[in-house]
Order: structure tokens, then C-alpha cells, then sequence
């Protein structure tokens, strides 16, 4: 879908419209379904059809208000967002399953709360990468801005529902079965409202997905943005390139995250999506492993963009979350004490962590106190120095942003607040058993930017 903006125009009768666009839309293929349009645009609107090459389209003209931010605007802003340099045409891959006659190949689910700063680019976005329109769903949890009128009008109102505060975990459960999504599809992605997903992404998606597998996953990446955004594409990169692959490799991937994971539907029966943890992708993760389902496939040129936490309180936040959740999931499904590949995955991890601490708080200071030298400390941050610095310039070159250099003054900061914020969260769970309660808010609650040109730099 695309939005090309016009130039101003000269206003004409009302004073408040200012400028024109285009939406191009387009129209699923089969028998013709009627689309309310939606309140908020003015049905005196004009209406063409037309067909080109083997795809049909619609063509709506809108007047946008010229000082107000209206559902309108949001739409057409994120599509001018993406900057297509040429008029767009959809090509998307055909959603009928080979595999399973009857169904679709793959339903694109979108929970959210309070998204409007993001939601039409993530939509659009889902579109230009070739997911066919009609096989995108959103569910609203109880938004109190424009998330629920802008996603109505890109999508249509039955590709929308909206739920009562039901948190992520259980609106994805609910919007499961207003859907079907078990009865008409064969695959399931749920992503994050914040997603902006890479131009051939579900092309590359779908080329993957068969029956000798039950899980996806793709592979996430930051959006351009500041300091933290920096901070966390040079790990991202790191742990997705090197970690991931070799968890795939060995069948061990430790956590499905958000905004890249698919289910093969004949799995969602079996899913628990309202554990009561604070982290339920890697509750699903767990589940998954645990109950044996089956194999899981790694899916790194499907790359999909997200917002990270733009000050450091939230930074703190999310990733305490993330920490909490962590620990709660290995409490919950007693990691380490089963054999199964998950167990060794997750207990390496955790062994590395015990392994770390223990050479910086007892090995290395009683070496220097054995051999009274005390040269150990410097030589220990030099050559961890240059390590880092070796892999952030490997990261550079990997994505092809070299502003990840300038994470290394600050590397050590954030990489000490994040083991600090592990080690306590480790303890407040597993020692003093907090957080058991149940858990239905959204961690991105306020957390949501406009997304401009400069973040959108790495999506070619």
C-alpha cells in the first residue's frame, strides 16, 4: 500500500483542507466483500477502480485536515514514512496453503495497545513485504487513543477486534478464536504494533514455512535512534548472528521473540497463552520445549525492525522485565533439572553469568593477592576492551551501521546495568518468590515514538 503526498493545494470552499493524497489499495482477489468506510472519512470522497497487470487495486482520494492529527494522517504519514521512490505496486505471495488445501498459508496478528504513533507504518509496512491484506488481523486492548480508527481504516472492521484489558498474551488468545485463525490457516505470526518488517520479509517467511516444523523465527534488529538504540543493535546483532544461529544449529533456540515468531496452527490448542508471567513469548518459548512439539527453524534474512526505549529509566524497565520473566519461566518449568536441550541451553547461559562473576568478584583479586601483581586488572580490561571492539566492528560490517562503533564509551555502562538488573532479579524470584501474581498490562505502555526518515535508514 502507499500514500504519495501531493504538493499543498490552494484550499477550495472549507479553509481547513489543506493537502491531498493517495491511497492505493489493495483489493483481495475472490468473491467482492463490502468495506464500510469508516466514519472519519467523508463519503462524498470520489472512488475509481481500476486494473493493472495481474493485481486490482482501489484508489481513494483524501482531503486531510490541515491542523489536526486525525486516523488520516497517521495512515498517510506512514506510508510516506517508507519512502518509495516510485509508484508501488503490491506483489504479494499467494496465501493459499499447498500443504493444507483449504486453508491460507499464513494470518499476520497484531495485539496493541495504545499504537498510534506506529501502528499504519507497521501495517503498511506488513503489506509492501508481502503479506496480502486480507490475511492481516489487529487486536485492540482497550486503546484509549486512534490505534482502533486508524488500523479500521486500512484494514476493514472484520479485520479488527477490540477486547476489554486483557494484556498481550490473553488478547492474542481471544482475537485466535473471533478470527479462526486455527480453521482458516496454517500458520500464525504474531508481531509487536511497533514492527516495521523488511521489504521481502514475508516473502522469505513463507518460502521457509512447511510441516517439518512448528515454530519460525525470524530475526529483529533496532530501529535507527539514540544511544540505547545504538546499544542494543550491536547486541542484537551479536547474540542473533552468532548465538542464534548456533541454537538453531543444535536445536536449542531459547527464547521466540515478539515481533518475529510463527505457530503452526495445529500447535495453539496445546498453548498455554495465559501463564501468568511477565514475559509470555518466553513462556510460549518454554512450553514449546518442554511439551516436545517440534522443531523450530531460524529465519535470518526475515528482519524485522522495532522501537527500543528512548531514555534510560525505560531501558531499566523493559529490561527488568525481560530479567524477571527470565527468571520466572526457569522457576516455572524447573530448568536445569530435566536433559532436554532447552535445560543445557539455559543453563549455559546462566553458568556463563556464575562463571563471569565469580572471575571478577574471587579469581582475579585473589591472583593479585597471591602474586602481589596488580597488573591483572588493567591487562583483564584491556583485552576485554579489545574484544568488544572487535565485535562491534564485526557488527558494523554485518548490518552496515557504523555508528555502532560509538557504543563502546557507553558499552560498559549499560552492560553493568544489565547484569546488575539480572542478578536482582534473579534473587527478588527466585529467593524471595516475587511476582507471582497475575499480570495484564503492556510494558510499552507511553514508550511509543513517531518514527522518522533517519530511523528508517536500514530498511532498503
Amino acid at each position: 500500500m502507499e500514500y504519495r503526498s501531493t504538493p499543498p493545494i490552494k484550499p477550495r470552499g472549507n479553509p481547513q483542507y489543506v493537502r491531498r493524497g493517495i491511497i492505493i489499495e489493495p483489493i483481495p482477489t475472490g468473491p467482492p466483500r463490502l468495506r464500510s468506510t469508516p466514519s472519519y472519512i467523508s463519503r462524498s470522497v470520489p472512488e475509481t477502480y481500476y486494473t493493472r497487470s495481474a493485481s486490482s487495486f482501489r484508489t481513494r482520494e483524501i482531503i486531510l485536515p490541515g491542523h489536526h492529527h486525525t486516523p488520516q494522517t497517521y495512515i498517510c504519514e506512514a506510508a510516506t514514512a517508507l519512502n518509495l521512490p516510485r509508484p508501488y505496486t503490491v506483489e504479494t505471495t499467494p496465501s493459499t496453503s499447498i500443504e493444507t488445501p483449504g486453508k491460507r498459508k499464513l494470518a499476520l496478528l497484531l495485539p496493541g495497545h495504545n499504537e498510534e504513533l506506529i501502528i499504519a507504518l507497521t501495517i503498511q509496512s506488513a503489506i509492501a513485504a508481502g503479506q496480502d491484506i486480507a490475511d492481516i488481523y489487529v487486536v485492540d486492548d482497550a486503546s484509549s487513543d486512534q490505534t482502533r480508527k486508524i488500523a479500521l481504516g486500512i484494514l476493514g472492521k472484520g479485520h479488527i477486534l477490540s477486547v476489554k484489558r486483557s494484556g498481550k498474551a490473553l488478547a492474542v488468545k481471544k482475537a485466535i478464536k473471533k478470527f479462526a485463525i486455527e480453521k482458516n490457516y496454517e500458520w500464525l505470526h504474531v508481531a509487536d504494533a511497533d514492527s516495521i518488517f523488511s521489504p521481502d520479509y514475508f516473502r522469505e517467511y513463507t518460502a521457509k514455512l512447511s510441516n517439518d516444523y512448528v515454530v519460525a523465527v525470524g530475526l529483529v534488529q533496532s530501529l535507527r535512534g539514540n544511544w540505547i538504540s545504538t546499544y542494543r543493535a550491536l547486541t542484537y546483532t551479536f547474540s542473533q548472528h552468532v548465538n542464534r544461529r548456533i541454537q538453531s544449529k543444535l536445536g536449542m533456540i531459547s527464547v521466540f521473540p515478539g515481533p518475529i515468531t510463527s505457530f503452526r496452527t495445529d500447535i495453539l490448542s496445546k498453548l498455554d497463552f495465559e501463564a501468568k508471567t511477565l514475559t509470555e513469548d518466553f513462556d510460549i518459548t518454554l512450553q514449546v520445549h518442554r511439551y516436545s512439539l517440534g522443531r523450530i527453524v531460524f529465519i535470518p534474512k526475515a528482519i524485522n525492525y522495532t522501537q527500543d526505549p528512548q531514555t534510560f529509566r525505560d531501558f531499566c524497565k523493559q529490561t527488568q522485565r525481560w530479567q524477571r520473566g527470565f527468571f520466572q519461566g526457569v522457576q516455572k518449568y524447573h530448568i536445569g533439572l530435566s536433559n532436554q536441550r532447552i535445560d543445557i541451553s539455559l543453563g549455559f547461559q546462566m553458568l556463563q553469568m556464575m562463571f563471569f562473576m565469580f572471575q571478577l568478584l574471587v579469581l582475579i583479586p585473589l591472583i593479585m593477592i597471591l602474586t602481589h601483581n596488580y597488573m591483572y586488572v588493567p591487562v583483564a580490561i584491556t583485552v576485554d576492551f579489545t574484544i568488544n571492539s572487535l565485535i562491534a566492528l564485526w557488527a558494523s560490517l554485518a548490518i552496515r551501521r557504523w555508528n555502532l562503533l560509538g557504543a563502546l564509551p557507553y558499552f560498559y555502562f549499560l552492560r553493568w546495568v544489565e547484569i546488575g538488573i539480572y542478578l536482582w532479579s534473579g534473587f527478588e524470584i527466585l529467593a524471595l518468590h516475587r511476582f507471582r501474581e497475575d499480570v495484564k498490562g503492556w510494558a510499552t505502555e507511553g514508550r511509543r515514538y513517531t518514527v522518522n526518515a533517519h530511523a528508517l535508514q536500514d530498511i532498503a
